[in-house]
């Protein structure tokens, strides 16, 4: 790997200042951490942030300007930054100089896990490992990544397994998790994912359970409560939408009580990353979120 100023992978990682046991004390996801928090998803400013209005750098002191101390970045706002150790070494100044705390890199754009070409899915396991160092040196406990595939669900398991797989190895040497989202196609579906997840069968592979993220194709979804269910004994992080869906197609309101409760009662204690509402909304957004915590 050739890194942008010409510093060796180890030099890189070694700026971390992290070891791994350290990593794993600080990922606040385990069911003995501390009770739910707030943090921020890059995803909820990304107009701000496509149109120039703030930049990649300015997220950290956007989220604690909110009254949020944890962020979860996004690999698009950053996308030829990934080996650039002087600019990933100012976001983490600045994520530092501003109290919060780096969570994870949600990686897209870097090809599909489960791609039925074997060769294409080598090199999408290859094109994450730079963001697996990225995210070691920013002292993240995770990437997320897409379980794209495409064949038969079995052929799906299998393929999406199979990268996940590699990809985890790779990610467990740094002491990293890979995570994966339900993003649409069969990953959008519960019971896939978990298949796919119990056939990797290592503790630093699991889920990134998506309120809102449970249409699997036009007309077809999954119902989002029931999907949190069995999505969350894989958890490493939540990611929060105020519309879900039931298993006809329908979408509605969140029920902030109702889903927050399913997440205290599965055993999950850590962040439930805001990805709503957009930038003019982040203030209230928190608060909703918060009401519903404080309650449990």
């Amino acid at each position: 790997m050739q890194f942008s100023n010409d510093v060796s992978r180890r030099q890189f990682l070694t700026q971390t200042g992290l070891t791994v046991g350290a990593l794993a004390a600080g990922a606040a996801w385990t069911k003995d951490a501390a009770p739910l928090q707030i943090s921020l998803a890059q995803w909820t400013i990304n107009r701000e942030l496509r149109s120039g209005k703030i930049d990649n750098l300015d997220f950290a002191k956007v989220a604690a300007e909110h009254g949020i101390h944890a962020v979860e970045y996004v690999n698009q706002f950053f996308m030829d930054k990934a080996k650039d150790v002087k600019y990933l070494g100012e976001m983490k100044k600045r994520a530092a100089d501003q109290g919060i705390k780096s969570l994870l890199i949600m990686c897209d754009r870097e090809g599909n896990i489960g791609d039925p070409d074997s060769a294409k899915r080598k090199q999408t396991v290859d094109n994450h490992r730079k963001w697996l160092d990225a995210a070691k040196f920013l002292g993240c406990h995770s990437i997320r990544v897409n379980a794209g595939s495409s064949g038969t669900w079995d052929e799906q398991v299998k393929l999406a397994a199979d990268g996940l797989s590699r990809l985890t190895a790779i990610g467990a040497k740094l002491g990293l998790n890979v995570i994966v989202e339900n993003h649409g196609g069969l990953s959008s579906n519960a019971d896939w994912l978990v298949e796919v997840i119990k056939k990797v069968d290592h503790k630093r592979c699991g889920t990134l359970p998506d309120f809102g993220n449970f249409r699997i194709k036009p007309g077809e979804s999954y119902d989002s409560y029931r999907g949190m269910q069995k999505l969350l004994p894989f958890a490493k992080g939540v990611s929060v939408k105020d519309r879900v869906w039931d298993d006809k197609g329908k979408q509605f309101a969140l029920d902030y009580d109702r889903m927050l409760k399913l997440v205290h009662a599965s055993g999950f204690r850590g962040y439930c990353g805001i990805e709503f509402g957009g930038y003019a909304n982040l203030t209230a957004s928190r608060k909703k979120l918060q009401t519903a915590i404080s309650k449990l």
